[in-house]
């Protein structure tokens, strides 16, 4: 059973930086299957993957990160990130830890990894103008 923990929100205005937390507890155990990822949502707009990762080390991301948004991982501390940079108001959003125990291999899929992934209690991400 997978526990995933966010941290990291906050609210910065548009330009600004912020880097998420998500201590995925218990990730280890699928070393060569899991991938994980980060989705948001805000406030009546449906969920909208962001990036995702997978343990073969395959990294993808939504075309609207546009190279702004760096996922990485330690597999150490369990701990997946995401580092956000110039940011504006269409970013704004309560983000979410995803991760799947068993990924198969070949293309990541974002979109299933939101649908069917365990996730986290999320964390706002609020940037204003």
């Amino acid at each position: 059973q997978l526990e995933l923990s966010e941290s990291g929100g906050g609210s910065v205005q548009a330009g600004g930086s912020l880097k998420l937390s998500c201590v995925a507890d218990g990730i280890r155990l699928f070393a060569n299957t899991y991938c994980m990822g980060w989705f948001r949502q805000s406030l009546g707009k449906e969920r909208e993957a962001v990036a995702g990762i997978h343990t073969d080390g395959t990294i993808r991301y939504a075309d609207f990160v546009k190279g702004r948004f760096t996922i990485s991982q330690d597999r150490y501390k369990e701990t997946l990130y995401l580092e956000m940079n110039a940011l504006n108001p269409d970013d704004t959003a309560m983000y979410y830890c995803a991760a799947r125990a068993y990924c198969s291999s070949g293309p990541l899929s974002l979109a299933d990894l939101v649908e069917f992934g365990t996730r986290g209690q999320g964390t706002q991400v609020t940037v204003s103008s």
